[in-house]
């Protein structure tokens, strides 16, 4: 209440078959939040389990704030998301997955961060992992935002949180790089901001769900979100006119940056005094 501004919060969640267990756990832990000025915008991208529509249409009634829509026909995460994005009306807009959650407390931090941030455009925070049977586990407490090692793995995602005319000037997510949408869309929006305008909360407001299919367990769930990582990447540089590649190692992505056309000469200088085995080993293999 103390807040200068209380800006609406937009939590855009595709949907497509989730547990309908996990998914009512979903959008109640954003109905639970502390902060309450927020809508949750739920696209489903024409899910065969009936199951799913009668816990979208139940939480559409109980809740003015959750406004669903129905797809006719499936286009997979992208199109699913951009027909959640039409929903949101917010100045701010945080992505959610179908089956995992917030806690209490998230949204007030991002509105405290936005308060506390004029400037930003961009917003990540730390995260951690549930299981099936709901206990957390492997926390990653990440850095200040590094653009070099956003290169290796998507660290913004999650809490990734985006300032809506950004969003509205890459035109939202793009088609064919499913699995991988929100790392695609977080490059393509820094590369519209300065690094400046990307602001880091340090607190795990997000709970990634681990399960069979997801990719929180490991790469080999959805091998194809790693390709789909990789070709985001690699447009990246494309577009900013780096001379470079990355490849998946296994664990994340390794840039290779060619050299410039007239290579700088680099110095070596290597002080030494009765050290043979030493120097031998520096400059030698």
């Amino acid at each position: 209440a103390e807040m200068p501004a209380r800006p609406l919060i937009s939590v855009v969640m595709p949907t497509y078959n989730p547990n309908p267990a996990w998914l009512a756990e979903a959008i109640e832990s954003v109905r639970n939040q502390l902060y309450d000025r927020w809508e949750l915008c739920i696209a489903d991208d024409a899910s065969t389990d009936p199951e799913v529509r009668n816990v979208l249409q139940h939480y559409g009634e109980l809740d003015a704030r959750v406004k669903v829509c129905f797809r006719e026909q499936n286009g997979h995460i992208s199109a699913a998301s951009n027909s959640a994005l039409e929903l949101a009306e917010g100045e701010w807009v945080a992505l959610l997955d179908h089956d995992d959650l917030l806690p209490e407390h998230a949204l007030f931090c991002v509105a405290e961060a936005i308060a506390a941030n004029p400037d930003a455009r961009l917003i990540y925070s730390d995260e951690d992992k549930i299981d099936e049977q709901g206990v957390r586990h492997n926390p990653y407490f990440k850095s200040e935002w590094n653009a070099d090692l956003f290169l290796s793995h998507n660290m913004f995602s999650h809490l990734g949180v985006y300032h809506r005319p950004l969003l509205q000037e890459i035109g939202g997510f793009r088609l064919g790089i499913e699995g991988s949408q929100d790392y695609d869309l977080a490059l393509r929006s820094m590369e519209k901001v300065p690094q400046s305008s990307i602001v880091h909360i340090p607190r795990v407001l997000y709970h990634w769900r681990v399960h069979a299919e997801s990719t929180a367990g490991g790469a080999q769930a959805k091998p194809y979100a790693m390709l789909a990582g990789a070709r985001a990447i690699n447009e990246h540089f494309q577009r900013r006119g780096i001379k470079a590649e990355v490849t998946f190692n296994g664990y994340g992505y390794h840039a290779e940056y060619d050299l410039p056309d007239d290579p700088p000469l680099v110095s070596i200088i290597i002080p030494t005094r009765n050290g043979y085995e030493l120097l031998r080993q520096c400059i030698y293999q």
